[in-house]
């Protein structure tokens, strides 16, 4: 008996794509809310943390163009399912460091894993969702990661307290497993699924970008200057992110005085506004597209607004009080999420579906560069100095990339550039 269609199967797919990027985020940050204690347990200096740090950007980063690669070859499904128990069996294992060595190890080896959730989650989108709606699937696998980063502070600080930082990890990485059993039973491409309507299914094919076939090599995608524009400005802006994902609560604790309650009292507000900017980001470029402006201009109309916004980052190493510092952290987290949901939109909007894995994955290193890059002066800095520097340089990062943007990205790449390339679909379910 064939299967009950369902209508507007595409947000059961978001949803999915959500929970993914929720699990990876809770892994993700384990590390940097426990940094303090983990530290004082293996003995790490700041220097031995920031190469742990790297030590996960630097796979994460590397891994990029691979897993783009795989993505557009085997298919969203099975790539974000090998993903999944890559990452989470990689989390688990960092219950059993003992030193800087074997803790870097393991972070990697996360690393290696993890980068394959939003290239997936970027060629997910562009299969399944309209141009109107790509901007705003995006914010939500933008608030998803936020999301991740609200949860995990009082998860991991709770299981701290109970069991130790070690199970931590172990806990942490079993989501996945849970999460793999609905991934595999639910996600197609439309075309082969059994449950997607029939209206729904003729509304993606006639997408615009959802129907080409062209398929390039990864090392071409430098022909165009759009793939200039977007992996610069990555490399330029996100260190931003990467900074408050794995030094917030480190700085909070040694420079403000937060305690590790205080941690899990406070910290996941800065990831709570990167949410919400995630979901209003998507829907303020998608509201201007519903009227009339295009698809381009009204992702860089949103982003505009939060690049203006970023110097306000020039309170946080002057001001006395800590809550003003968390506040002006908040205002910051919340206009990158709403920057970065409409540049990765963009992925979606210059390039056809068959090849977005590999220009995800390409943009995808060029934030993990920036990562790595201003990880380690931040150790460096951080170790010698102070954390003053860091807070001056970022307030400026987001105004330069969007320079970037405005210089390299007009509009689409030109279809005719590309050569044409068939891809085969993903098996459909037996």
């Amino acid at each position: 008996m064939p299967a009950r269609p369902i209508k507007n199967l595409r947000w059961t797919i978001a949803a999915l794509l959500f929970l993914a990027t929720v699990i990876n985020y809770v892994d993700r940050q384990a590390l940097s809310v426990l940094a303090a204690q983990i530290s004082a347990d293996l003995n790490l200096s700041n220097i031995d943390y920031s190469n742990i740090v790297q030590a996960f950007l630097v796979c994460y980063a590397s891994m990029y163009i691979v897993w783009g690669v795989l993505i557009d070859r085997w298919g969203t499904r099975t790539a974000l399912a090998v993903s999944m128990v890559w990452w989470s069996l990689a989390n688990t294992l960092h219950a059993g460091a003992r030193g800087a060595m074997g803790l870097g190890i393991f972070r990697a080896l996360l690393g290696l894993g993890e980068s394959g959730n939003f290239l997936a989650a970027e060629k997910a989108i562009s299969e399944w969702f309209p141009p109107k709606e790509r901007a705003f699937a995006n914010g939500l696998v933008n608030a998803a990661a936020a999301t991740g980063a609200i949860l995990a502070p009082p998860l991991i600080v709770w299981i701290y307290t109970q069991f130790g930082w070690r199970m931590a990890f172990v806990i942490t990485g079993c989501m996945g497993f849970v999460w793999l059993f609905f991934w595999l039973t639910w996600y197609w491409i439309p075309a082969a699924h059994p449950r997607v309507t029939v209206e729904e299914r003729e509304m993606l094919a006639a997408s615009p970008g959802v129907v080409r076939h062209k398929k390039v090599r990864w090392v071409e995608l430098f022909r165009f200057k759009q793939s200039w524009g977007l992996f610069l400005s990555r490399v330029v802006a996100d260190p931003v992110w990467w900074f408050y994902l794995f030094w917030l609560p480190k700085y909070l604790q040694e420079e403000r005085g937060f305690t590790i309650t205080d941690i899990g009292l406070y910290v996941w507000m800065p990831y709570l506004t990167a949410d919400i900017g995630s979901i209003v980001g998507g829907y303020v470029s998608g509201w201007f597209i519903q009227r009339g402006v295009a698809v381009v201009p009204a992702r860089k109309r949103v982003m505009v607004v939060c690049a203006a916004l970023m110097p306000l980052g020039l309170i946080i190493p002057w001001t006395d009080s800590p809550f003003v510092a968390l506040a002006v952290i908040c205002v910051i987290t919340f206009s990158h999420m709403a920057w970065k949901t409409n540049l990765m939109t963009m992925t979606n909007d210059l390039y056809p579906t068959s090849i977005v894995g590999s220009v995800a994955g390409l943009v995808g290193l060029g934030s993990s560069l920036g990562g790595i890059i201003f990880t380690r002066i931040t150790g460096i800095v951080v170790e010698n100095y102070s954390y003053t520097l860091i807070f001056i340089v970022m307030a400026f990062l987001h105004p330069a990339a969007l320079l970037l943007v405005n210089a390299l990205i007009r509009g689409p790449i030109d279809d005719d550039s590309a050569p044409a390339v068939q891809i085969e679909p993903e098996a459909r379910a037996a």
